[in-house]
């Protein structure tokens, strides 16, 4: 039986888009699994005070984050930016758990890929970055696609999916101000403070419709939280090793699992209209991810050395 040490150097060897693709896929694994968990939470318990609870025990899990926050990060803190992305994402979280609830994952998870299409739209909304119309193509096509999985006048609208569809916005204008803040503040202390927020935003909404968790129900919190958590570090990770271009399409892998999971679990058949929609919104997004993995391939290029190192933050 090979050792840790020769699985690890045998990993390494894999070229770095293989890896990051590996890590991609297995945060997609965790998050369908954290997805199932709170969607069995939610039969008994507010979707409202699950979401609070996943960040509250999450705080612990992001202890590593907070030791490393320093007092420069804190006297450099935008505390307006942060609170209205706190606002935003706690809003969102809500959102989510509550769609989680009462739709299939599968559908959930869709819709969910509607969130880069509606960032191109704020990132010319709030950062003045230009659209041109092959993009703009794109962001209609890939909001029909979310139209299609909904079917509005053709079908009854569970309340789940119109949640849904106001989340995956909250959640990509959430990014675009992260993407702000980390101009001037170090990603361990955006990560902190957000989750400090949304812990605070989402108190008082489950402190109304409180009921006291039963010993089944803490143990799941905890497990949800710890996953949220392993499901991050596994996507950054994936990030870190891959060129997003390369790796972006084994994020929509998730949707399988998703699908796999909740026809295990809740004998949920997707619909042939989810997976209509899904198609459709998946190749809006990977189309967006390859146009500005491009113009930042452009970028580089355009940039001699004096002025490359000139931006450099360190």
């Amino acid at each position: 039986m090979p050792s840790v040490a020769q699985i690890r150097a045998a990993f390494d060897a894999v070229p770095r888009n293989v890896q990051g693709m590996f890590w991609i896929v297995l945060s997609g694994l965790i998050f369908s699994s954290f997805m199932a968990l709170v969607r069995l939470v939610g039969t008994t318990m507010d979707p409202i005070q699950a979401s609070f609870l996943r960040y509250g025990f999450g705080l612990l899990f992001l202890t590593p984050f907070f030791l490393r926050v320093t007092a420069v990060d804190l006297r450099a803190m935008q505390w307006k930016l942060h609170l209205g992305r706190g606002l935003m994402h706690g809003t969102g979280v809500m959102l989510w758990f509550y769609a989680m609830s009462r739709i299939p994952l599968a559908e959930v998870t869709a819709i969910g890929f509607t969130a880069p299409v509606f960032a191109t739209v704020g990132a010319a909304l709030f950062l003045g970055e230009r659209i041109r119309l092959p993009r703009i193509t794109a962001v209609v096509v890939g909001l029909m696609g979310a139209l299609i999985i909904v079917r509005p006048g053709f079908a009854n609208v569970d309340p789940g999916a119109i949640a849904m569809l106001i989340a995956a916005p909250l959640f990509a204008f959430s990014d675009l101000v992260a993407k702000a803040l980390t101009r001037k503040e170090s990603g361990p202390a955006v990560v902190a403070y957000l989750s400090v927020i949304v812990t605070l935003v989402t108190m008082g909404p489950a402190i109304s419709v409180w009921k006291w968790p039963s010993p089944e129900e803490w143990f799941l919190i905890i497990v949800i939280a710890g996953l949220a958590t392993l499901g991050h570090l596994a996507m950054v990770q994936g990030f870190k090793v891959g060129e997003i271009s390369a790796i972006a399409p084994a994020r929509y892998v998730q949707l399988l699992w998703s699908a796999l999971i909740g026809f295990a679990l809740f004998s949920e058949v997707p619909e042939i209209w989810t997976w209509v929609g899904a198609a459709i919104i998946v190749s809006a997004a990977i189309y967006i991810a390859r146009r500005e993995a491009a113009a930042r391939e452009r970028g580089r290029q355009t940039v001699t050395p004096a002025q490359s190192s000139s931006t450099n933050t360190g």
